[in-house]
C-alpha cells in the first residue's frame, strides 16, 4: 500500500511528505520502502509513536499510539512539488489556484505523454488575481 510520511523520522531519508511502500506490517512496527527519490529502494521499519495530549486540565492523563503514516494514493499539487514521478493524472474539474500551481503539477515528468488530464470540456480557467501582481 502507498503511504506518506507524516513526519520527519531520520532526515534526510523519511521526512514529512516522503512516499513509500509498506512491505510489511507488524504489530509495533511497519517495513516501508521508499518510492522515489534519492533514497529510492532503501527499507526502514517505522514504530508507533505514543502521543499524550498537553492539556493539563483534565483530572487524568491518557495516550494513544498511532503510526505517523496516512496512505497515499493521490497527493495535493504542493505535496508533489519537488517530486520527480513517471505518470501524473490532474483533475482539473475544479480550478487550481493559481497558473503556477498548474505548472508545478504539469512540470513533475520529464515527457508530455506521461500526463493525463481530467477537465471538463478540455478546458481550465487560468486563474490570475491581477490585484496580487500589481
Amino acid at each position: 500500500m502507498p503511504v506518506m510520511v507524516l513526519r520527519s523520522l531520520n532526515p534526510p531519508r523519511l521526512m514529512n511528505g516522503t512516499r513509500c511502500i509498506v512491505t510489511k506490517a507488524m504489530r509495533n512496527l511497519i517495513e516501508v520502502k521508499i518510492a522515489s527519490g534519492p533514497f529510492k529502494d532503501e527499507k526502514h521499519l517505522i514504530q508507533r509513536n505514543r502521543l499524550q495530549p498537553s492539556d493539563t486540565a483534565l483530572p487524568f492523563t491518557f495516550q494513544r499510539q498511532q503510526f505517523p503514516l496516512r496512505p497515499c494514493f493521490s497527493l495535493t499539487i504542493n505535496k508533489a512539488q519537488g517530486q520527480s514521478l513517471r505518470v501524473v493524472g490532474l483533475d482539473l474539474r475544479s480550478q487550481v489556484f493559481t497558473h503556477g500551481m498548474l505548472y508545478v503539477a504539469l512540470s513533475r515528468t520529464g515527457r508530455r505523454n506521461d500526463v493525463y488530464i481530467l477537465a471538463e470540456d478540455g478546458m481550465t480557467p487560468n486563474v490570475v488575481y491581477s490585484e496580487v501582481l500589481n
